[in-house]
């Protein structure tokens, strides 16, 4: 029972009772009843519960699991499902039926992929964010590397990168060392190819590997790894994370929300704690 509908006859009774005295009950009741009409007052319906599925890029997993988890308390009625992975392989993902509303990237290729596939839905892609490359090596090392060419000194040995066309990172990495003029001698090095940013991360920050190419913001996490050189100027000025909602969404208005969301100060706020840049 709606307590607030009851209450009003109540309201009613005690006006008429209070100004009967003066000779003016009837008045003020009629006052009062073509003013409020119960009948008027519209039901507060909350929203329908939604979760929405998040696909994104594996450098954004500990920036996004922060914003989802705002996000959750200020609308209480979402819940999210969220996968990580590679770029490259999360495109295969989706080509492959993965249930996903909102899809994040660490570049524009496997988004322009999905895009000509008709995979996204019209008038919902944004270049969200924009990142940086880094040169990193574990916190103990003791080689002296300095620079993206210090890579090809004789005392470096294994060196840490994402897998091309799988992962972003990797081929800005290539990018990187072809611009540099370094991409053949570093080639003759023992190289380890991760299948996603966070797994190349994980061998420098192990000590597994002497060196390797990671994002800024993976870097920063990191308090076992030490940032030693920036990628060029060149090269990082065209890394981008584009975002779109996907076709198959069920419920177009919430992820339009969620990803309005992903531009507001609070995320923004986030976002740029984790060494992310809002694209311009």
């Amino acid at each position: 029972m709606n307590l607030f509908k009851k209450a009003i006859p109540l309201f009613l009774l005690s006006a008429v009772m209070l100004v009967g005295s003066v000779g003016c009950a009837i008045t003020v009741t009629d006052t009062i009843t073509k003013t409020i009409n119960t009948t008027d007052i519209p039901e507060v319906i909350p929203p329908s519960p939604f979760n929405i599925n998040i696909a994104a890029a594996a450098s954004l997993e500990k920036a996004l699991r922060e914003i989802d988890a705002v996000y959750s308390v200020i609308n209480p009625h979402i819940t999210f499902t969220e996968s990580f992975a590679g770029s490259g392989a999360l495109q295969t993902q989706i080509e492959q039926g993965l249930e996903c509303d909102v899809f994040i990237l660490a570049a524009a290729t496997q988004m322009n992929n999905l895009q000509n596939g008709g995979y996204l839905l019209n008038d919902t892609r944004v270049n969200l964010l924009n990142n940086e490359i880094v040169l990193i090596v574990p916190k103990d090392s003791t080689l002296g590397l300095t620079s993206f060419n210090d890579l090809t000194n004789a005392n470096v040995g294994t060196i840490a990168l994402g897998q091309t066309v799988l992962v972003p990172a990797g081929d800005y990495a290539v990018e990187a060392f072809n611009q540099l003029g370094i991409y053949e001698d570093v080639m003759k090095k023992e190289i380890t190819y991760g299948t996603s940013v966070t797994q190349v991360l994980q061998w420098v920050s192990t000590g597994n590997a002497d060196a390797g190419v990671v994002y800024l913001s993976d870097a920063l996490g990191d308090s076992n790894v030490t940032i030693v050189a920036y990628g060029p100027a060149a090269v990082n000025a065209t890394i981008v994370y584009p975002a779109a909602i996907l076709e198959q969404c069920d419920n177009v208005e919430e992820a339009q929300a969620y990803l309005d969301f992903l531009s507001s100060e609070p995320a923004i706020l986030i976002f740029e704690k984790y060494g992310f840049k809002i694209a311009e």
